[in-house]
């Protein structure tokens, strides 16, 4: 069983990592054709690209100015401690312990606009390049055209190690869409999270992610490698919801958030 996410656009580099493992991401050469890429980019061109304030563009530009190779404990950090966003407050992995970071870099990957896919220990330089940002490139005008199959590829090769594969999609639909189903030699199961509001239960974004954050700790902390025991999933007050789930759409709802 495979879970993927999204990344964040809020980082955090100044805690100090809970872990010194660490490893390195599969498709930096890719990555670096993109940094050369947004290099020629200026503070204005990456406001107008991305939507951005002028004070976040500019500390973009100098991001991908100062991206380098080789990646070191001391210029990076690991993706699933460096990304600060609401899924990954649900997922809070700097309480893991070892064996739980062990069990997370093998069934936990990060689908990423600049990385393609990161492994949670994966070291990271800070970016902001949001996978749905419409970046001309060698390969195409956006960055589905860049990733191409390479992200399908390489989470196909994970799935691979297993005799029953499963993939849990976790990621919002602008992640996903870098992953072409068809090539995915695996089984893909789509949690949904609601909740009751004004009568009825709807998808509420902020709880949505948090939620997806903390299905992923579900499994790490209980070694869940069967799908099925995912349906038992009852964090923050949730419960699979039969009635609602429709095939391999599972759909988790809560009356009180």
């Amino acid at each position: 069983m495979l879970l993927v996410i999204s990344p964040a656009k809020n980082l955090d580099y100044d805690t100090p990592a809970t872990t010194g493992r660490y490893t390195q991401p599969q498709h930096l050469d890719h990555a670096e054709q993109l940094i050369q890429t947004l290099r020629d980019y200026s503070v204005q061109d990456i406001a107008e690209l991305m939507k951005l304030s002028d004070k976040l563009s500019a500390l973009n530009v100098a991001r991908y100015e100062s991206w380098s190779q080789p990646f070191t404990p001391e210029n990076a950090k690991q993706a699933v401690l460096a990304f600060n966003g609401d899924v990954y407050s649900g997922l809070n992995a700097e309480d893991f312990s070892e064996a739980e970071l062990e069990f997370t870099q093998q069934h936990l990957r990060i689908l990423s606009g600049l990385y393609g896919v990161l492994k949670p220990l994966d070291l990271m330089q800070p970016y902001r390049l949001e996978m749905g940002t419409k970046l001309a490139n060698s390969r195409g005008k956006d960055l589905y055209g860049f990733w191409g199959n390479i992200v399908t590829d390489d989470l196909n090769q994970t799935l691979a190690e297993s005799d029953q594969p499963v993939l849990i999609n976790l990621a919002s639909n602008e992640y996903f869409k870098s992953v072409k189903p068809k090539a995915l030699n695996a089984r893909i199961i789509t949690p949904v999270f609601k909740d009751w509001k004004n009568g009825q239960y709807k998808i509420i974004s902020f709880f949505a992610k948090k939620a997806r954050g903390l299905m992923c700790r579900y499994a790490i902390k209980n070694q869940i490698s069967d799908a099925e025991q995912l349906k038992n999933f009852d964090l923050a007050g949730y419960q699979y919801d039969d009635s609602l789930s429709n095939g391999d759409t599972w759909v988790f709802t809560r009356k009180e958030s």
